[in-house]
C-alpha cells in the first residue's frame, strides 16, 4: 500500500498539515485497531513525520494477527519507532508496554454488518470492556490524553425534527434489537471517558466518525459502500440490497485520519467532534450508480440474507454537522466522487 504513488501522496498531504505537530515529538503512542481501515492509515501518516520529519515518536500498535500486521506494516517492522503488539483490549492490559503512554487512541471496534449480526458480544465488549480496559491503563500510567474513535451511529435515527446532527442531538435507538449493540456500546464507550474525565481527571476527547472508505478498506468488510467499491474494481454489476435512499455523510480515509489528528493535537478536553463536511453527504443509490458509472457496469437489485438484514441500520437519514471540527481548521481534501475514484485506483493498481 504505502509504495503506491497516489497513497503515498495522500499520506504526504495528512503528514504535511499545519497542526502542532510538536506534541508528538519524541512522544509514545498506543493505537488499538492498528491494521483496520482508519488505523493502518494512521500508522502511515506518523511514521511518515517519523522518517521525514525526525519526530522520534514511537508507535505501540495493539492488533490480535500478528502475520496481517507484518504485511501491512513491512516497510517499518524493524523500525525502532515501531511497535506491534499482539493483544486482545477484552482482556486487561496488565503494563504490556514498557514506556509512559503519552497518547492513547482508541480504534479497535467491530463495524460492519456481517460482525455486528455473527459477534454482536465481541461488537459490545470492545466498546466498553475494551475502552474501560484502555481507560484504566491511561489513568495508570498518566497518559496526556486519551482519544476514543466514536461513531455516527451513536445519534440513532433521525427523528424528522433537523437536517444535520450536531454533536448534542440524542435521536432514537431501540436498544431490545441485536444491531443495537454497537451504537449503545459507543454512546456507553463515550460516558466512561465522560466518568474518567471527571473522577480521575483524564484529559479525553472524542472524534465521531462518519461512514468512512478507503483503499487501506479491509476486504472482509460487509458495508455497502465496500461491496460496491470491491465490486466496481473486480468488474462486475454493483448489487444494491435496498432501495437506496438512505443519506449518509462518508468520509474518505485520509480525511478522516486528518480528523483524528486534528482533534487530538487541537481538541478541547471533554468534548466531541463530528467529523464531517457536506460535499460527503449521498444517497446510497447515488454510490451505487457513481461506481458503476465509473466500473462501466450496471446497477442490479438484490434482497440481503437474514445474516445481513440482521446487521444493517435502520436509519435512513444520517448527516453529520462538522461545523466544531471546521472551527479547528479541518477541511476535508476530496469531495464524495473524488474520494470514490481515487480509492478505486488504488485498489485497481495494487491488485
Amino acid at each position: 500500500m504505502i509504495d503506491n504513488e497516489l497513497y503515498y501522496d495522500d499520506v504526504k498531504y495528512v503528514a504535511n498539515l499545519e497542526l502542532p505537530w510538536e506534541k508528538t515529538k519524541d512522544s509514545t503512542v498506543m493505537i488499538t485497531g492498528a491494521s483496520g481501515l482508519i488505523g493502518s492509515a494512521l500508522i502511515d501518516s506518523i511514521m511518515y513525520r517519523n522518517l521525514h520529519n525526525e519526530m522520534n515518536c514511537t508507535i505501540f500498535a495493539i492488533g490480535r494477527n500478528v502475520e496481517k500486521a507484518k504485511q501491512r506494516f513491512f516497510g517499518y517492522w524493524d523500525n525502532d519507532c515501531f511497535n506491534f503488539i499482539v493483544h486482545d483490549i477484552n482482556l486487561p492490559l496488565d503494563d504490556i508496554l514498557p514506556n509512559k503512554i503519552d497518547y492513547i487512541i482508541h480504534l479497535a471496534s467491530n463495524t460492519h454488518p456481517v460482525a455486528y449480526a455473527t459477534d454482536p458480544i465481541g461488537t459490545v465488549t470492545a466498546n466498553i470492556i475494551g475502552t474501560n480496559n484502555l481507560l484504566e491503563y491511561a489513568v495508570k500510567h498518566k497518559t496526556r490524553r486519551f482519544m476514543f474513535a466514536s461513531s455516527n451511529e451513536i445519534y440513532g435515527e433521525n427523528r424528522g425534527d433537523v437536517e444535520f446532527f450536531d454533536e448534542h442531538y440524542c435521536g432514537y435507538i431501540d436498544s431490545n434489537t441485536l444491531r443495537a449493540g454497537y451504537p449503545e456500546s459507543k454512546r456507553c464507550g463515550e460516558a466512561l471517558c465522560q466518568a474518567y474525565l471527571k473522577q480521575k481527571e483524564l484529559d479525553v476527547v472524542i472524534p465521531r466518525l462518519t461512514r468512512s472508505y478507503g483503499p487501506t478498506m479491509l476486504m472482509s468488510d460487509t458495508k455497502a459502500i465496500s461491496q460496491f467499491i470491491k465490486k466496481g474494481i473486480d468488474g462486475e454489476n454493483i448489487v444494491l440490497k435496498s432501495e437506496g435512499t438512505q443519506y449518509y455523510s462518508y468520509t474518505y480515509v485520509m480525511d478522516a485520519v486528518a480528523g483524528l489528528i486534528t482533534v487530538l493535537l487541537k481538541g478541547d478536553s471533554g468534548n466531541a467532534y463530528n467529523i464531517a463536511d457536506e460535499s460527503g453527504d449521498i444517497m446510497l443509490k447515488d454510490i451505487a450508480s457513481i461506481i458503476a458509472t465509473y466500473a462501466d457496469r450496471k446497477v442490479v437489485f438484490e434482497l440481503p440474507d437474514e445474516v445481513e438484514k440482521a446487521g444493517y441500520s435502520t436509519a435512513t437519514k444520517a448527516r453529520l454537522d462538522g461545523n466544531e471540527i471546521r472551527k479547528l481548521g479541518w477541511k476535508p481534501r476530496y469531495d464524495f466522487k473524488e474520494g470514490i475514484i481515487r480509492t478505486m485506483n488504488i485498489l485497481r493498481q495494487i491488485q
